[in-house]
């Protein structure tokens, strides 16, 4: 088995071949949402899992799905959303967050679009997204590029290492995650003066 993941087109490529992600895909393109991706652990896990050479996929605790619409902002309209995507695909853990609202949860100013929110994630192997364009061709966003995550680098996103808080919020959460317990071969980058 291939287990060569080096750049945007290798990511794309095998996402594309996966019938699962792409049903998944296809799920959330339905809902027509602005400026929808799917996120973060979904891509992340990908390709680690084929860096690792894993026969089976690694179960996701969620599968984060984000949008950006200024207009509805409310909690209850993601909840509606996320029954949607239940009812189209029951056994997927789908969240779903609308990133025009989730700067006053995470702390921050305002986020511009669903990429801008990405690049706040914690961590540059996580500041990922993948959608379908209406081809139904796969189109990859990486803020931060994939270099980290296909060199099974996990280090803090620029936005983490602006304030002691956020590069604490960072440790713990690696430390929370034990990711190098079913992806052994990652380094983890920790910032011992945070």
């Amino acid at each position: 088995m291939d287990t060569v993941m080096k750049n945007e087109r290798d990511i794309i490529q095998r996402i594309q071949k996966d019938e699962w992600m792409m049903e998944t895909l296809q799920a959330v393109q339905s809902l027509n949402l602005p400026d929808w991706w799917v996120c973060a652990g979904f891509v992340r896990a990908k390709i680690w899992d084929v860096l690792h050479g894993f026969q089976e996929r690694t179960p996701l605790p969620d599968i984060d799905v984000i949008y950006f619409d200024r207009k509805h902002t409310e909690k209850a309209a993601e909840k509606k959303l996320e029954q949607k995507l239940y009812h189209l695909l029951p056994d997927r853990p789908w969240s779903v967050k609308n990133q025009a609202r989730m700067h006053a949860i995470n702390g921050g100013s305002p986020y511009l679009s669903s990429v801008d929110a990405m690049s706040k994630f914690p961590e540059t192997a996580t500041a990922l997204g993948v959608r379908l364009d209406e081809k139904g061709v796969v189109v990859l966003a990486a803020p931060w590029g994939v270099e980290d995550v296909c060199q099974l680098l996990v280090k803090p996103t620029p936005y983490f290492c602006e304030t002691k808080k956020r590069a604490q919020m960072y440790e713990e959460r690696v430390r929370r995650k034990k990711w190098t317990s079913i992806w052994h071969k990652l380094t983890i980058v920790t910032l011992k003066n945070a």
